[in-house]
């Protein structure tokens, strides 16, 4: 291929067209077939993990349900910690109302690691239905559950476990007065769990506020973000999505080195790599473009460098 060849080819993959490059005029060439080693087919996509954590009734699953609505174009399944909880012995149901439900212990979190391990291995799993009225996880059928893109997992100690902690790639904490927790539970149990509102209050005082201070509040360190009023807070959930989406679309290589970035690829580069791969490409251009490749990366990699701004007058006395 000669010089001349190679520049057209290079001017005309830099227009707008739908084939990639113009072919016409270029002999064909046979190209050798991809081939993917064995272990290349065993990588998959890894997804995207949001934790959500915050203190009773304030407004994580709002939050949650919110997140979903907005990214109706990816696949997305929630993950509840309330489905997790240990089942209640004989002695445990006859004391019932002196259970902490609250208390890390309560939560099968060994149990969650694992539907986790297999929902990120791309393996679908059985979420098991918590029953709150017989304090069971076998009394409904288990809900199914397969991989997706992002993962919510929802819960008022999601953060608590180290190891939970690390499996997801942002964290957020839903800060709402505890006033309003106290009178959304009040309503919630009542209503949906058929609860008397003076065995919620008495649970409250005994349990709730008890292990939201010495359990719940604390993780609110490892929050990245962290969203006053829950729901509510429209303007703080547009920015969560838009952050996600941003992630989505990343580069895998970059979710895993955040100092890693990539370079968009444009019609210009695509066909300058498929010039220096070509077998039947002259010594002279494959230095040529090669060196033009190397160039867009110190050029792009300058453009993340800190700088300062500085003003300087030239010889002519203009001011730059």
């Amino acid at each position: 291929m000669d010089s001349k060849s190679v520049v057209d080819m290079i001017e005309a993959s830099s227009r707008v067209h739908f084939s990639g490059f113009h072919m016409e005029g270029l002999e064909p060439r046979n190209i050798e077939k991809l081939t993917i080693s064995p272990g290349a087919e065993s990588v998959h996509k890894q997804p995207f993990v949001i934790g959500v954590a915050g203190g009773a009734a304030s407004g994580k699953t709002t939050v949650c349900d919110m997140i979903i609505q907005q990214l109706h174009d990816q696949r997305v399944v929630l993950v509840n910690q309330d489905s997790f909880y240990h089942n209640l012995t004989e002695e445990e149901l006859a004391r019932v109302h002196e259970y902490n439900f609250d208390h890390p212990d309560a939560f099968d979190t060994e149990k969650l690691l694992d539907s986790m391990e297999n929902l990120r291995h791309d393996r679908a799993v059985d979420i098991p239905n918590y029953d709150f009225r017989s304090y069971k996880n076998n009394v409904f059928p288990a809900r199914r559950v397969n991989p997706s893109d992002v993962i919510i997992l929802e819960g008022i100690l999601i953060f608590h476990d180290p190891r939970v902690r690390e499996l997801m790639n942002i964290k957020i904490f839903v800060d709402t007065d505890a006033d309003v927790r106290l009178a959304r539970r009040i309503r919630r149990d009542t209503v949906e769990k058929g609860r008397d509102i003076g065995a919620v209050l008495d649970q409250y005082s005994k349990f709730v506020k008890p292990a939201f201070d010495d359990f719940i509040l604390p993780t609110k360190k490892y929050a990245d973000i962290i969203i006053p009023r829950g729901g509510d807070n429209h303007v703080a959930i547009d920015l969560i999505v838009q952050h996600i989406r941003t992630k989505l679309g990343q580069h895998e290589l970059c979710k895993i080195y955040p100092n890693l970035y990539v370079i968009q690829s444009t019609f210009q580069i695509r066909g300058m790599h498929t010039l220096i791969r070509d077998s039947q490409t002259t010594k002279h251009d494959f230095v040529f473009y090669a060196d033009r490749l190397i160039r867009l990366v110190v050029e792009h990699g300058l453009g993340h460098l800190p700088f300062t701004e500085k003003q300087v007058i030239t010889p002519t006395g203009k001011l730059m």
